[in-house]
């Protein structure tokens, strides 16, 4: 579309909604609004052709375009991010996902666009155009692209998990990796347990799926044994969800030692473990996984794509032992007839293969190192302490100063556009009000500093 179709279409759209035009009159005809806006007839029709398209304007052959009865003067305040919401697990990702344009993030859950490798995106968007006709247009395979999963089998080879392709499972995200493995393994009123804290949104989802959501300690090494233990035995989880390679929120790392426990405790009460790998490529050597020591047998990894690649491209995996894998392939034909999208994993899987991707990760790697070090010590000077100082990633759990309320100063902050994520959200047992989980990546503008301070000094 042309920058001039574009104008054409605002200047329609403008006098909607300032009701020059209402519901059902007559647009301009083509000859007399091009020569009003000078602009070309054919750009008149372009434009009057998308707006039908949108279902902003009706065309009625033989007598012009009027304004479609459906249309309404938006109504400016309610498409505005609903800030006065209570602060509980979806806060922090509405905010981030519906902020205006110049809103800061560093609350948010992935790195800034300028961070991600669109030059390899758009290389394999090239070739996806020029590729087969088949994945421009069908389902695909009801396990997902073989190119991808064979690749995927041999990445999970070089962390100890030794598994053929018909072991994984793609689907849309990983988020929906999760929904599928609780739909296979869960009824409502099943109880799960999960790290305290843990990430927020594997709270919201299990709350959908109405089970009853218990947690145990996290410390700097993996979660507490003893009260994982203790836990098992007086809930009796069906099932246990968590991060291994770093932590989110609190960037730890599992121990080898927590991991053989807690693998033994685990197997003492058939709890299953779902084990979320996607902050994996962040680590710069591999931590303990679950998955390899269990070898897929009560344990299922999970991963996506969206930290390093593109949140944009949505794909996920599951990885699990065979029959587990056969039932949820059925289980998602029958509620998503197929999994991820062929032209999403064609692109996951041209971009993993593109020889600038390793290069990218290991810069993403060192940037990031820097950036750790950097807002470790911009938060220092105001008085918030890092929990743990992470192996990788973009996440710092910090201590605010003087037992200060998190929530409080995360409303103080969005009054000035800056997005945070307060301790409790991650917190099942709400053990954390003094806490808040920092994405190094989105600190990168000084105003995050400058807000922060203010917003802990009215607190």
């Amino acid at each position: 579309m042309s920058s001039r179709t574009g104008d054409v279409m605002e200047a329609i759209r403008g006098r909607i909604a300032n009701r020059a035009l209402s519901q059902g009159d007559r647009l301009p005809s083509i000859r007399g609004l091009a020569a009003a806006l000078k602009a070309s007839p054919s750009t008149v029709v372009e434009a009057y052709d998308r707006l039908v398209a949108e279902g902003v304007v009706l065309s009625r052959p033989g007598s012009g375009f009027y304004v479609s009865a459906g249309v309404a003067t938006p109504i400016v305040n309610a498409l505005q991010p609903q800030t006065d919401r209570a602060i509980d697990p979806l806060w922090v990702s509405r905010q981030a996902l519906d902020a205006a344009p110049e809103a800061l993030k560093p609350g948010c859950g992935w790195l800034p666009p300028d961070w991600m490798p669109h030059a390899i995106i758009r290389r394999a968007l090239r070739g996806l155009a020029r590729g087969d006709d088949a994945v421009l247009a069908d389902y695909g395979h009801s396990r997902g692209s073989l190119d991808l999963r064979q690749l995927l089998a041999r990445r999970c080879g070089s962390d100890g998990l030794d598994i053929g392709p018909e072991q994984l499972l793609l689907t849309a995200s990983g988020t929906q990796a999760i929904d599928l493995i609780c739909r296979f393994l869960l009824r409502p009123g099943d109880t799960v347990l999960v790290d305290d804290p843990c990430y927020f949104n594997f709270q919201a989802l299990l709350r959908a799926h109405g089970v009853r959501i218990v947690s145990a300690p996290y410390t700097p090494m993996g979660p507490d044994t003893a009260r994982f233990a203790q836990v098992l035995a007086e809930e009796r989880p069906r099932l246990y969800i968590t991060n291994s390679a770093i932590h989110n929120p609190t960037g730890a790392t599992l121990s080898a030692q927590t991991a053989h426990r807690l693998l033994t405790i685990a197997s003492a009460q058939s709890l299953i473990i779902v084990e979320d790998d996607i902050f994996a490529e962040f680590e710069p050597e591999p931590s303990p996984r679950l998955a390899a020591f269990d070898g897929l047998v009560n344990v299922i990894r999970i991963g996506s794509f969206s930290k390093t690649l593109s949140a944009s491209v949505r794909c996920g995996y599951i990885a699990a032992r065979p029959d587990w894998i056969e039932a949820m392939v059925d289980l998602q034909v029958a509620t998503n007839f197929g999994g991820a999208s062929p032209m999403a994993a064609q692109l996951v899987f041209d971009s993993l293969m593109d020889s600038g991707y390793r290069r990218h990760v290991e810069a993403l790697r060192r940037r990031l190192s820097t950036a750790r070090r950097d807002a470790t010590a911009r938060l220092a000077d105001l008085g918030v302490r890092a929990w743990v100082a992470p192996r990788g990633g973009f996440y710092l759990w910090g201590r605010l100063p003087d037992g200060k309320d998190a929530s409080v100063i995360a409303r103080s902050a969005l009054a000035e556009a800056v997005i945070l994520a307060p301790g409790n959200v991650f917190s099942v047992a709400q053990q954390a009000s003094d806490f808040m989980r920092f994405n190094v990546g989105q600190m990168q503008d000084p105003r995050v500093f400058e807000v922060l301070k203010r917003a802990l000094a009215r607190a």
